[in-house]
């Protein structure tokens, strides 16, 4: 029925607000300023109701005109955080509905989400836990690690509320880690918050009273306020487990108007609780009794009861039995048959909620990662053995290759040794000088200049060129060229290379001091102008590199 009303509700008020927003005119002097000014403005404001109730309706408007879902969305968000108890369900709505309208799931998911903090405030944890589990669904399609770990912080505070407080232990540190290390001192204060409740309630005092030393340090240091009597009565209950009740009071009463002036009414609720509790221990009932009514009062008022509260109204029916008063005595039984009824429908439905919709969907989730990591394990495995075998291959083949090469090398060593000299040049079998489109006389002579600029090894030059050869033997580049080709069977660049190269081999065999020579120096003797040059030169010449020719020479 509640849902069922606040639906109703939410498309009556929805449509005024959106006939509203209609008609509404951005002033000229914000039409243009960005959504982080408006923002600003709207905090700012937060004195002055008038003020900041145009802000936010600056802020809606704009989004809308703009048609941006993500900025719409935060205006309602906006609205959620300055807007009466009553209407804060209202804007969450229209949260969802703009959301959905972008169909980005991490948007959908944040509204959802919001909506269930909204909820959890109210303590309607059945309906908070519908909405995160809601959320979680869309937000676990998405890759938003800053929405993950503010869902798993508020199942958390569920999983804490049904007592579950070994698993709520193990997400709270994942998201102090997560918060902390991203610098979220919002989620990194309130799960440390939060752990310090888990630690009391397991018993372990020292280190609740740890962790909330470390929360107010941690507070001071960050500039952040916020959380500070939310860790002070935590402390303050956790010294009435530790039986000092008379520091019990104090801390708790310390931070007791703060969540009066907020409206908090759940830490209200379990302050007045535990200052009744410590009166009563410290044997003085009367002063204790009127606390104990006061936390049925929002009980009546609210709804609020959890299970360790469920002892306020064994010790009320205690007190008036003592006292031989039935009336009050039986009122206080009807009240405890009645919490005890609204924890069992409560506890039962989230209980079952939690464990069948995100624990189950949590370890299926474990499940698929695990086995997507052994698949990836075995396709990285049959990649490495690829690989490997790969390697063995081609280092088997490079081997080959290199036995093969030497075969091929070693054969054309002991080929060139047999020759007396290499001849460079390639004689004509014809003694026919005539080349066609040229003087006999013309290319005898060309010939004969060849054979003394072979003999006098001019090819040795530096720089030399085939204009400049063709200008010393007062000839052109294209009867020098042709009778090159005709005659020694090569073009000018081989003829030289293989000119210089002979020269260089004849060097090798002949003196011992050049088979000490490096490459370089052995380029430069034979003329080179680079040592790639001369390798290659070499290699095209011989079909051996320049060290298995020196290798071998040594050898002989």
């Amino acid at each position: 029925m509640i849902r069922k009303y606040l639906f109703l509700l939410s498309i009556c008020l929805g449509d005024q607000i959106y006939g509203q927003e209609i008609h509404f005119k951005i002033p000229d002097t914000l039409r243009n300023k960005s959504y982080e000014y408006l923002f600003n403005r709207i905090e700012e404001s937060e004195n002055d109701r008038i003020k900041q109730s145009l802000y936010l309706k600056f802020y809606l408007a704009k989004s809308k005109l703009e048609k941006n879902w993500k900025e719409e969305v935060n205006s309602y968000k906006n609205y959620v955080h300055h807007s009466p108890e009553k209407m804060k369900l209202i804007y969450t709505d229209s949260m969802i509905y703009t959301a959905k309208k972008s169909k980005d799931n991490a948007l959908i998911g944040s509204a959802y989400l919001s909506k269930g903090i909204v909820y959890y405030s109210l303590k309607s944890h059945d309906y908070a836990l519908d909405n995160y589990l809601i959320a979680n669904s869309y937000i676990s399609k998405t890759d938003d690690q800053y929405l993950t770990y503010k869902t798993k912080y508020n199942i958390a505070l569920i999983k804490y509320y049904l007592g579950f407080y070994d698993e709520t232990i193990s997400l709270l540190k994942e998201c102090i880690a997560y918060f902390k290390e991203n610098n979220n001192n919002g989620g990194y204060l309130n799960s440390l918050h939060s752990l310090g409740l888990c630690y009391n309630r397991i018993g372990n005092y020292g280190l609740c009273t740890q962790i909330n030393r470390i929360g107010l340090l941690e507070g001071k240091r960050l500039a952040d306020t916020e959380m500070r009597e939310y860790f002070i009565i935590s402390e303050g209950v956790n010294q009435y487990f530790l039986s000092n009740y008379t520091l019990a009071i104090n801390k708790i009463n310390y931070a007791l108007p703060f969540f009066q002036k907020n409206k908090d009414f759940a830490n209200e609720t379990v302050g007045y609780f535990y200052i009744g509790k410590s009166y009563w221990n410290l044997k003085n009932y009367q002063k204790a009794i009127p606390y104990f009514k006061k936390v049925d009062a929002i009980f009546n008022a609210k709804g609020y009861i959890r299970h360790d509260l469920r002892n306020n109204y064994e010790l009320l029916i205690k007190y008036y039995k003592f006292n031989k008063n039935p009336e009050l005595q039986l009122h206080y039984i009807q009240k405890l048959l009645k919490v005890d009824s609204t924890l069992t429908i409560k506890y039962k439905y989230l209980s079952e909620k939690i464990h069948k919709e995100y624990d189950t969907k949590q370890l299926l989730l474990q499940k698929n990662k695990i086995e997507k990591l052994l698949h990836r394990k075995e396709r990285d495995d049959f990649i490495h053995k690829t690989i490997i075998i790969f390697l063995t291959l081609s280092v088997a083949f490079l081997i080959y290759k290199h036995n093969r090469n030497r075969k091929i090398y070693r054969q054309r060593f002991e080929d060139l040794m047999k020759k007396n000299h290499t001849e460079s040049k390639i004689e004509s079998k014809s003694i026919n000088y005539g080349i066609k489109n040229i003087n006999p006389d013309t290319v005898a002579s060309i010939l004969k200049q060849l054979e003394k600029f072979e003999k006098d090894k001019m090819f040795l030059r530096d720089n030399l060129t085939e204009t400049k050869l063709a200008i010393s033997f007062d000839s052109n580049i294209k009867y020098v060229s042709k009778v090159i080709a005709h005659h020694r069977g090569k073009k000018f660049v081989k003829y030289i290379n293989d000119l210089k190269v002979d020269y260089l081999i004849s060097l090798l065999k002949e003196d011992k001091k050049f088979q000490l020579y490096n490459n370089i120096a052995l380029a430069k003797e034979a003329g080179f102008s680079t040592t790639e040059r001369f390798a290659k030169a070499f290699f095209s010449r011989t079909g051996m590199p320049v060290s298995f020719f020196i290798k071998e020479l040594r050898k002989e």
